[in-house]
């Protein structure tokens, strides 16, 4: 239902926090980002964009040379950050409450696939923050699979609210590194790549 209104008719850009050697060949053009497909990815399959955060792109390939190396699988050498500009066009936000009630029902279907196959769920993990979003990705890879059975379009983008680090201050409800995160599946959907001026 509202099949329509989840077709965004704008722009965003997003930045993709990596290593220079590899941000440079996308800006050349002598290659492109590949997909994720970790089975714990929060959004499922796609290619990750921090949303109009450069800071945060950055402060996450940062955070992959010097504290958290197993993020990346030891990829980052030295910190760079490549923008790109994306049309979301059919977009599965989970900052809309129909994509919220489509999730939902994804997860009622999983749940019961498990159940009636005797097989353990998977678990988000990996501290407060959850972020390694077994259980999640699983669900997401259920909802595709079932527009996919019923013959609905594709999503080509993702998105989606995260609440990562500590409370910005005692007893607040932001967080250090909360931001949006794009997962984009369809390629097309990225329109072009730029440098980002610092």
């Amino acid at each position: 239902m509202w099949e329509l209104y989840k077709r965004h008719s704008s722009f965003v850009l997003g930045f993709h926090g990596c290593t220079k050697e590899v941000g440079e060949q996308i800006l050349s053009g002598s290659s492109s980002l590949k997909s994720s497909a970790n089975d714990y990815d929060w959004l499922g399959p796609g290619i990750y964009f921090w949303e109009n955060s450069p800071e945060r792109a950055f402060q996450f390939a940062s955070e992959a040379v010097v504290r958290d190396p197993r993020t990346t699988k030891g990829s980052i050498k030295e910190p760079f950050v490549v923008g790109a500009i994306i049309d979301l066009g059919l977009c599965f936000n989970l900052l809309d409450s129909g994509a919220l009630s489509e999730m939902k029902v994804a997860h009622g279907i999983f749940s019961d696939a498990l159940v009636a196959s005797g097989a353990k769920s998977p678990q988000n993990v990996s501290g407060p923050d959850r972020r390694a979003r077994y259980l999640d990705c699983a669900v997401i890879k259920t909802m595709q699979k079932l527009r996919d059975d019923q013959g609905v379009p594709p999503y080509d983008t993702l998105r989606g609210a995260f609440w990562e680090g500590q409370e910005l201050y005692p007893g607040a409800g932001f967080s250090e590194k909360g931001h949006v995160q794009i997962a984009v599946v369809n390629p097309r959907s990225i329109l072009g790549y730029f440098r980002p001026i610092a």
